[in-house]
């Protein structure tokens, strides 16, 4: 199956780095146009992921903003028209991840969690609708990118996984609204890239919890957000890359 996505023009949140690069590199690979977005990350490694994505043959160009404010969509929007005068990807998947109980969730972090990955997203929906509605001929695809605590109970993630369960119906609401020129799904991943305190050896065994018995990768990830965004017919899709643990936890 052969995607043809050239020239194309994508905003990637979170992509100077983990699995948001790996989705705007593969991205690239396909002739798509990439604005890097970042918060917090190290200026040699947004630079590192520029390169990496120009070497593709794309063009690419970095903004860092905070998307939880006004602000910072704002700038962050205006460097797609800047750079780019149009818009026809958006893939939403800069978030936080707190390890939290129900009980111990302060307001502070469940305000900055929501804020993170649900609000955040929502305003750059906003934002999207517009420019891609400005292209010839009109449309465009939005990806959300949620977890496992979209679709269950999470209770050692407790505020985080309510957050994606909320990205999961924005994800939904917007794909019924927005029809039939943008189309708009979510991807679950599963473990997809090791997390720092894991040591290889445990990262390695909790692939052995799902039917596939083996871990992902962020580029498994990205090859799906390439497939959501060429295929046409498909809108308000929840696509599980997670190896079948689904299975495995309600078997």
């Amino acid at each position: 199956m052969k995607i043809d996505l050239t020239d194309k023009v994508a905003l990637v949140t979170g992509s100077a780095h983990r699995v948001g690069k790996a989705i705007a590199l593969e991205l690239a690979r396909h002739g798509v146009h990439i604005l890097v977005h970042s918060f917090r990350s190290a200026d040699d490694v947004v630079r590192g992921t520029l390169r990496d994505i120009k070497s593709e043959g794309v063009e690419a160009y970095a903004v860092q903003a905070d998307l939880t404010t006004r602000e910072g969509v704002d700038a962050t929007f205006a460097a797609v028209r800047d750079h780019f005068g149009r818009l026809d990807v958006l893939v939403n998947s800069a978030s936080n991840f707190q390890k939290r109980q129900l009980l111990e969730v302060t307001l502070e972090e469940w305000n900055e969690t929501l804020a993170a990955n649900l609000t955040a997203p929502f305003l750059c929906t906003q934002q999207a609708v517009p420019l891609m509605r400005a292209n010839d001929p009109p449309g465009g695809c939005i990806v959300n990118i949620g977890d496992k605590g979209a679709l269950e109970p999470w209770p050692d993630y407790a505020h985080h996984g309510i957050s994606k369960a909320g990205l999961l119906a924005l994800s939904q609401v917007s794909a019924a609204s927005l029809g039939p020129d943008i189309r708009v799904n979510t991807i679950i991943p599963g473990a997809v890239l090791k997390p720092d305190f894991y040591s290889a050896e445990r990262w390695q065994q909790s692939g052995q919890n799902v039917p596939l018995k083996t871990v992902g990768s962020a580029e498994d990830v990205a090859r799906a957000v390439v497939y959501l965004c060429g295929e046409s017919f498909l809108t308000g899709v929840v696509l599980r890359v997670d190896g079948g643990a689904y299975l495995s936890t309600h078997g």
